[in-house]
């Protein structure tokens, strides 16, 4: 195993507890303390070492993949020294000190993801996802490669509703899929616009676009006012105020405050 530096605080197991905390991703496989994933028809594992994470394998192609799923988009320094005059922050990121959001390495999975969760449990959208994942996906190892585009665009809806999918989200997985749409095309274009064209396409809003922004592009002002988990645990900790525009709260650093704030609420 070769390793990867990651700069500043990195807690390991804080980072990949979204890969355990709704059972077993078959895209994104926590075993015997390390994660797996596909690269390029290849099983990659990254596992803890002092200074950052040992990848196996690490090269040109998986090493894009290994710094998306740890975090390494995210400078920690600047959001902790800012979060120590918020009463409540200070304490979450003292408490949860290393954790970095993991970000999703491919766009079309992100969003196949975020249409899979749309109003039913992470639980049950996780179960749908691998079964998915499973069907048209294909196994190198312990883990599973997502499902490609092209794959999906030739898939027929009725597939999808086998799978657990509602008939209108296999509708919007299916379209995606065969869209025009280069989703690799948006990383470099502003938040507004990468907002204006998924909001586009059909079966995406404002929820699944700004989720697509903080998980996929790590834009620092992403903020998912829509996502129930997040409403709960903004109002938990500091009281029934408008969600959508408590985000100028936390500027400049909406995304990390948003993921912190899920993570404390799923870490006593």
């Amino acid at each position: 195993m070769a390793l990867l530096v990651v700069p500043g605080p990195l807690d390991f197991a804080l980072t990949t507890e979204r890969f355990r905390a709704f059972g077993v991703d078959r895209a994104s496989v926590w075993h015997e303390g390390g994660l797996h994933r596909v690269v390029g028809g290849r099983e990659l594992r990254i596992e803890a070492a002092p200074g950052g994470v040992d990848v196996e394998p690490l090269d040109a192609e998986t090493e894009p993949v290994a710094r998306a799923l740890v975090g390494c988009a995210f400078d920690l320094e600047p959001f902790y020294a800012w979060a120590a005059a918020d009463g409540v922050l200070a304490g979450l990121v003292t408490r949860l000190r290393g954790f970095r959001p993991t970000l999703t390495p491919d766009p079309f999975e992100m969003l196949v993801g975020a249409i899979t969760a749309q109003q039913v449990s992470l639980f049950a959208a996780l179960a749908i996802r691998n079964r998915f994942v499973e069907r048209f996906g294909v196994r190198a190892g312990m883990a599973w490669s997502f499902p490609a585009r092209d794959t999906v665009a030739r898939a027929k809806e009725g597939e999808l509703v086998t799978l657990g999918f509602s008939r209108r989200k296999s509708e919007y997985v299916v379209a995606l899929a065969r869209s025009e749409v280069d989703l690799a095309a948006l990383a470099p274009l502003p938040d507004d616009e990468v907002r204006a064209v998924l909001v586009g396409l059909r079966g995406i809003g404002e929820w699944t676009a700004e989720w697509f922004l903080a998980r996929h592009l790590a834009r620092p002002h992403a903020w998912p006012w829509g996502d129930l988990a997040l409403r709960k645990a903004v109002e938990s900790n500091y009281g029934d105020f408008d969600v959508r525009a408590a985000g100028a709260r936390f500027h400049p650093f909406e995304n990390l405050s948003a993921h912190y704030l899920l993570l404390a609420s799923r870490v006593p």
